[in-house]
């Protein structure tokens, strides 16, 4: 397994693909409204990629995928194919967003609840997003990714939730993916040994009900298998010479950041 250390021109460039695909996840949360088709979606953040930003849509035509952006309903776990769908109060959908720009990727992922949010849809939303945050806290030198997923999986089934096994997060930069694989489950003391310069997405998948997964006859949705909610967040890190850098932050996110710090 060779992990790419980037050099510190590479972070700059990784760092502008990050902003941008999170000033993408910004730029559409006004749109995500009952009544929009996710294809309309697709279009709006296609059209802002290209021509607003000036970068590419990382996922149109990877590995066939035919659209620009993920879009995952409900009991869709990832990999969602934008289409007619309108979506509808209660739903919750996450948007996933890969941006590239001067050949470097920027990957994140977040959860929107429509119209009147659901108790589940809160319920199951807020413990992916926490239990992303867990594994980012974590990140620094020295750290192994098997106490990262370990730390995830223990926080998620103590929530009577579960953790997707069969997806995870990755290496990324000049690729879209690369080594290593980010378990978001494991055993303590086991795993890659984190150095800096490593730039990896962490991405849990939770699901309000089982664990277990199947793939829709598109051959890209993933949905449930027990037909429960699901909830994805994601974020691109990076691995400094004291502990992390998230690189696409947003700007509530920054902000509430420099608050806690204050």
């Amino acid at each position: 397994m060779t992990v790419s250390i980037k050099t510190p021109e590479e972070i700059e460039k990784m760092r502008v693909a990050g902003r941008l695909a999170a000033e993408v996840l910004e730029m559409i949360a006004p749109h995500v409204q009952p009544g929009v088709t996710t294809d309309e979606l697709d279009r709006i953040c296609h059209d802002y990629i290209v021509n607003v930003q000036d970068a590419v849509p990382a996922p149109l035509n990877y590995h066939g995928f035919p659209k620009s952006i993920c879009t995952s309903i409900n009991h869709q776990v990832c990999h969602g194919i934008p289409g007619d769908r309108r979506l509808k109060s209660g739903d919750i959908v996450n948007i996933d967003i890969t941006v590239i720009k001067d050949g470097y990727h920027g990957d994140t992922s977040m959860m929107f609840q429509v119209g009147k949010s659901t108790v589940l849809g809160q319920r199951v939303c807020g413990i992916a997003h926490e239990a992303l945050w867990i594994g980012l806290r974590m990140v620094a030198p020295g750290v192994r990714l098997g106490d990262i997923g370990h730390a995830i999986q223990t926080y998620v089934e103590g929530q009577h939730a579960s953790v997707v096994r069969e997806y995870c997060g990755h290496g990324i930069g000049l690729g879209f993916h690369e080594e290593p694989q980010v378990l978001h489950y494991g055993k303590p003391n086991t795993g890659l040994t984190l150095k800096p310069g490593m730039t990896f997405t962490i991405e849990p998948m939770v699901n309000a009900g089982r664990a277990p997964v199947r793939v829709l006859p598109d051959a890209w949705t993933v949905v449930t298998k027990d037909h429960s909610l699901s909830a994805q967040w994601e974020h691109t890190v990076l691995v400094t010479e004291t502990g992390h850098e998230v690189l696409t932050l947003r700007k509530d996110e920054r902000e509430a950041s420099a608050q806690g710090a204050a």
